[in-house]
């Protein structure tokens, strides 16, 4: 989030709170500094007060990200805020913890078991899938001039379904390549694979795969799209891999929907990304990006610093950064074991498939998404124009109620068809399930039985509700 400087002579105060050990009429600016220190606990009392009105973190269903971890994991995360995941010397046994979470990764995502297998801790996601777009780059470049092409010629491209997450569209235009865009349409709510080569040709970097899509949860069929690659490699000049972008998906369809093949078992699978504080089950951030093999990471995106006490390889955007977060991940991995998270992720799947039940016997939504491969839960209006409301003003009457629901419309090609989105986390309980449909089917009736002008889906159309 950009934020800009304030007007300091219009600048916002914050009164002491009454009882305070400072008397209730002392203001503090918030825009500049004190001119002098506060103590600790007036210090927190006005920052605690400060957030009073934020919402509930645990009935925000727009969010992916984890809002409950077990005491023991906030006692031993806490304990690690001051180690600098980077100062890799300093600190070698949170170096091992990174490297033991790279390797229970790689044996869940079937990476070849030759010991050529590498990856590394990100922020998120998001830096995961930076990083492997990059690698993207610099390997279409090593291969593009082994070729015999001209590498100036025109800018490179990458191939992604419409439905792509914005870190996509932010590493296109902070790297200068051309996102070519296969676009959604009501018969292919995910990568149209029929349609990918239309969009590939010399200049294409790779493709990628998206393993539980932004907007509806939809999965993209990667055996099909890697069967689809496989054939195009045999004649192209420069052969091209798949990157997963299974920021949700990655750390959920292994214990939930082993059948599935989207991963290392996939010949032309060249790197997979994922977040930690998704379905990894971490308070935000962490994430994590696995190549299958070295030869997909080029070496000249690899620096080793050695003014930390060590000359130690990194690959990151980012640098200095707590530890805290890999060791919350370790510990996730560790508590659970494969059998426990199993058991998480399916309660969590059952949880979404239940709400999805009860919306469906409401008999006025079509469902896009019922929470069995991700546990997200999108649906629209059957038929709008018979209702009086929009699925902006139902979300407006559930915020009253606390939750926290986005309603947007889709990507380009569908823009027209606006949808709401549950998502169902680990620590959604049956009793907030059951209070959900009741505050569901109330604001339901509410709206029916007002009139209301549609203000939120006329002026607001796909600015409200929802973010990334």
């Amino acid at each position: 989030m950009l934020h800009f400087k304030k007007d300091l002579k219009k600048d916002s105060k914050s009164l002491t709170p009454n009882l305070a050990v400072f008397t209730e009429d002392t203001n503090f600016p918030k825009n500049k500094l004190n001119e002098e220190s506060i103590p600790a606990e007036v210090a927190y009392r006005l920052i605690s007060d400060e957030l009073i009105d934020e919402g509930n973190a645990r009935q925000n269903l727009a969010t992916f990200c984890q809002t409950y971890m077990e005491p023991e994991a906030n006692k031993l995360m806490s304990e690690c805020l001051a180690i600098n995941a980077i100062d890799k010397s300093e600190y070698p046994k949170m170096t091992e913890v990174e490297n033991y979470c790279v390797n229970i990764l790689g044996d869940l995502w079937h990476a070849p078991s030759n010991g050529t297998t590498l990856g590394t801790s990100t922020v998120g996601s998001s830096e995961a899938c930076m990083l492997g777009g990059l690698a993207m780059k610099f390997k279409w470049r090593e291969e593009a001039e082994k070729a015999g092409i001209d590498i100036n010629a025109k800018k490179p491209n990458l191939v992604i379904s419409s439905g792509f997450q914005v870190c996509w569209e932010k590493f296109c235009v902070y790297w200068d390549i051309e996102m070519r865009e296969v676009p959604l349409d009501e018969q292919h709510m995910s990568l149209n694979i029929d349609k990918v080569l239309d969009y590939v040709d010399d200049y294409t970097i790779g493709v990628v795969g998206i393993l539980g899509i932004t907007y509806t949860g939809k999965f993209d069929d990667i055996k099909a799209l890697d069967k689809l690659i496989e054939e195009y490699n045999k004649t192209a000049k420069i052969k091209i891999g798949i990157h997963v972008d299974g920021a949700s998906g990655a750390m959920f369809a292994p214990f939930v929907h082993p059948e599935i093949e989207w991963d290392f078992s996939l010949k032309n699978v060249r790197s997979i990304s994922t977040s930690g504080h998704k379905y990894g089950l971490v308070y935000p951030g962490v994430g994590w990006v696995l190549w299958r093999d070295q030869e997909f990471l080029p070496k000249n995106l690899i620096f080793y610093v050695n003014y930390l006490g060590g000359e130690e390889p990194t690959m990151a955007i980012n640098f200095s950064r707590s530890g805290s977060q890999i060791i919350g991940q370790y510990y996730i991995f560790m508590r659970y074991g494969m059998n426990g998270l199993k058991l998480v992720q399916q309660h969590t799947r059952d949880m979404a498939v239940s709400i999805t039940r009860e919306i469906e016997k409401m008999g006025i939504f079509e469902i896009y998404n019922d929470g069995d491969n991700v546990p997200v839960i999108c649906y629209r209006l059957k038929n709008p124009e018979n209702h009086k409301w929009s699925l902006y003003e139902l979300a407006d009457r559930l915020a009253m109620k606390g939750w926290q629901v986005p309603a947007y419309t889709l990507p380009a090609n569908l823009q027209s068809t606006v949808i709401q989105r549950f998502v169902i986390r680990a620590d959604f309980s049956a009793e907030m399930r059951d209070s959900l449909i009741q505050d569901l089917t109330m604001a339901i009736d509410y709206l029916e039985k007002n009139t209301h002008t549609d203000t939120a889906g006329k002026s607001m159309l796909g600015k409200q509700g929802f973010t990334h």
